[in-house]
């Protein structure tokens, strides 16, 4: 990296690690707010309010590290993942590159507790689940709402940080299972940049850039900017991934207590949505198509303009805001398969189904925190509110049996007429909220942290499905509490206990989702090695949850049955060890339940979840082979993971998919001083296997070979 660090504002290098428990917690930021106070000094502790920092280590660097000990922004609980009383699994920077992570369901392919591209080759969304729920996202700690069914780009983020089970106190109202924060890249207040070009299967071809400096002497004035250009296939016949996204970022330090940070950013897919799925009768070639090449698009554009705004004031008090403003539109359209287990014969019915939508969305908060220490006891208070106004609109249209189509010998017919819709619906969202979390510390060994929130929503839908616009609306206001304990049994290893509520967002005429989870958990980062461990077993228990049905002609609903609950526990390892090898492992137990509920007039008690496995585990072992010499440095990585089985529907009566183990691989030459060539695997053995059934199979993603050229500075 450049050598213009700027060491005179401690709000611009990140947050520093906290050598003891760090009471305050990480507001909904756009960038690092520092704890600690002014840097260049000598490396020691400092007291700042009540809060201990320990200059001697280096902050999190995402780009150089996996093992991540701090939540940098949005997680709104303590910075320091060692004392934050959840389960929280981060991935970093180098974790995506390590692994050539092209989609979010890539990077999360190895996170414990999470399950990814369960519908394989339907390529419209991000599909995953953590503890067997839908997560809520976020993006810098607000909420990505009406934005949410967008595939992201993962090259916008520093890392992604996952935190295990719903939490409606931190975040508002989100599902269950738990939440995921991308977290945007920001200027850094330094010289620093890289180019890359790659190359791989389905000639997939990318350029990207990622690169930021100071403005100015004084260097008061950063910037950032991050682009990439994709134009790529996907492994079945007329498909296509085509992608733009860029990104700039602006950030102001006056002071070293004033930080303004302006990020404007444009993603835009040109895509094919999906295969049209593949027959039930057998496993088919994964490059056959069976839709139709002139109707088979996905077209997404993202505008989002955010702003931050953090200031530090004396006596132990500082506050942040956060704006976001974002519009979306998202146009799609493709016949699939609609097939049957009893069917005779090659000729298989195929349906329409595509739409049209748009959102807009405007969020925004404002947060004060306050560190004091009364009477022996570290005291930091939280209190903050906040606000979302959105509106989206739809459009869906579904023609069911179409057509017919030869599986045996498929032949197209033409893009036919875009049918007439069956569903136009205009909706507006305006939530307001408040919360406040109280954290206290009794002799730096116990904290004890408790929280309240309320929210109030008012929702308007416009259904004009059948040419006379019908309008409904209705108000909900809704209460969730927090409590935790965090036991610090050394500084290098702490204990917790905590209950928490979530609120999922409700629609009209549907009870709220309520959900509540018990969780305990011990943490374990040794001070000899960068490294942190983490067990945890937890309780999870869902009411008036609904659920996406599909119906037999191939339309999907939500349903709402009466109870669900999943009991379980994760193991994770992100170690550096010695010698150049780095670590990430995990192993996940979970077992779901619906305990009471009824689907379309079908009993569903005791049944397991659809796509929720039992066992899950993975482990990624990165090697910096020593001594290169005369041939350069050289780096091996080789992965696995397994997915247990599961079901395919709610009613666990059509079948479970097989026992899935992959194995993924890495290898990197420095071919010249700061410039590298990575070769990435992915499935390195072609494993096929069906990981979604219902009106057709879809399989998991084949052998993909990338190829790629990075040059930083």
């Amino acid at each position: 990296m450049g050598s213009s660090t700027n060491t005179r504002h401690h709000f611009l290098s990140g947050p520093a690690r906290l050598g003891s428990l760090l009471l305050g917690c990480t507001a909904l930021v756009a960038s690092p707010l520092a704890v600690a106070a002014q840097e260049g000094g000598e490396a020691g502790t400092y007291r700042l309010s009540p809060i201990t920092v320990d200059l001697s280590f280096e902050a999190d660097d995402d780009a150089n590290s996996i093992v991540a000990t701090e939540l940098w922004t949005g997680g709104k609980v303590a910075t320091s993942v060692l004392d934050t009383p959840a389960t929280v699994s981060v991935v970093t920077q180098k974790d995506i590159e390590q692994r050539n992570a092209d989609k979010v369901e890539d990077v999360l392919e190895y996170t414990p507790g999470v399950i990814t591209d369960y519908y394989g080759t339907d390529d419209r969304n991000d599909y995953y689940l953590v503890r067997g729920y839908q997560a809520s996202t976020y993006r810098d700690g607000l909420t990505l709402g009406t934005m949410r069914g967008v595939r992201e780009e993962p090259y916008a983020f520093e890392r992604l940080e996952v935190m295990k089970g719903g939490n409606s106190t931190l975040f508002g109202t989100s599902d269950p299972g738990g939440t995921i924060n991308f977290v945007t890249k920001s200027p850094r207040f330094e010289r620093f940049g890289e180019v890359y070009g790659s190359y791989g299967s389905y000639d997939h071809k990318e350029l990207g850039f990622d690169f930021g400096d100071v403005l100015n002497d004084d260097q008061t004035l950063a910037y950032r900017v991050v682009g990439k250009v994709q134009k790529a296939g996907l492994e079945y016949a007329n498909s296509r991934d085509d992608e733009q996204f860029f990104l700039g970022s602006l950030a102001w330090a006056p002071t070293d207590y004033t930080k303004l940070t302006f990020t404007v950013d444009y993603l835009k897919r040109d895509g094919s949505p999906n295969s049209g799925g593949y027959p039930l009768d057998q496993l088919y070639d994964r490059s056959l198509f069976f839709g139709e090449p002139g109707f088979n698009y996905h077209d997404v554009d993202r505008l989002t303009v955010s702003t931050a705004l953090q200031h530090e004031f004396e006596n132990g008090l500082r506050l942040t805001a956060n704006l976001r403003y974002s519009d979306l539109t998202d146009s799609f359209g493709y016949l699939y398969l609609n097939d049957s287990a009893g069917r005779v014969g090659t000729l298989v019915q195929r349906d329409i189904f595509g739409g049209d939508s748009t959102a807009k969305e405007l969020i925004g908060n404002a947060i004060l925190q306050y560190d004091t220490t009364i009477g022996g006891v570290d005291s930091s208070t939280l209190a903050g509110v906040e606000f979302r106004d959105a509106s989206n609109s739809s459009s869906n249209f579904y023609t069911f049996n179409y057509d017919q189509t030869d599986v045996a010998n498929p032949t197209y017919a033409g893009p036919p007429a875009t049918p007439a819709p069956y569903s136009v619906q205009a909706n507006d969202y305006t939530t307001k909220s408040i919360f406040v979390q109280q954290n206290l510390s009794f002799a730096d060994r116990l904290v004890a942290t408790v929280g309240v929130r309320h929210d109030w929503m008012d929702i308007t839908n416009v259904d004009s499905s059948s040419g006379t616009p019908a309008t409904t609306s209705g108000t909900f206001s809704e209460t969730s509490y927090r409590a935790a304990l965090t036991y610090k049994v050394t500084s290098e290893v702490s204990a917790y206990t905590s209950y928490v509520q979530s609120v999922a967002p409700p629609s009209i005429g549907i009870e709220p989702e309520r959900g509540d989870q018990y969780e305990v958990g011990v943490k374990y980062q040794p001070e000899a090695y960068n490294a942190i461990f983490t067990a945890s077993a937890y309780d999870l228990t869902k009411k008036n949850v609904v659920v996406p049905v599909v119906l037999p002609g191939g339309m999907i609903v939500r349903q709402t049955v009466g109870e669900s609950r999943v009991q379980g526990f994760e193991l994770e390892a992100k170690a550096e060890l010695a010698d150049g090898l780095s670590l990430s492992g995990g192993y996940t137990y979970q077992k779901s339940t619906y305990v009471r509920g009824n689907v379309r007039g079908t009993t569903v008690d005791g049944n397991e979840f659809a796509t929720v496995p039992n066992h899950m585990a993975s482990v990624w072992l990165n090697y910096d082979l020593p001594g290169a010499g005369a041939l350069g440095k050289m780096s091996v990585g080789i992965g696995a993971r397994y997915i247990g089985p599961y079901y395919y529907n709610v009613y666990n009566n059509s079948g479970r998919s097989p026992e899935q183990t992959f194995i993924d691989a890495s290898f990197g030459y420095d071919v010249a001083e700061n410039t590298q060539l990575t070769v990435n695997v992915s499935n390195l053995f072609d494993k096929q296997y069906v990981v979604g059934s219902g009106t057709a199979d879809y399989y998991n993603n084949g052998r993909t070979i990338t190829a790629a050229l990075r040059h930083s500075w």
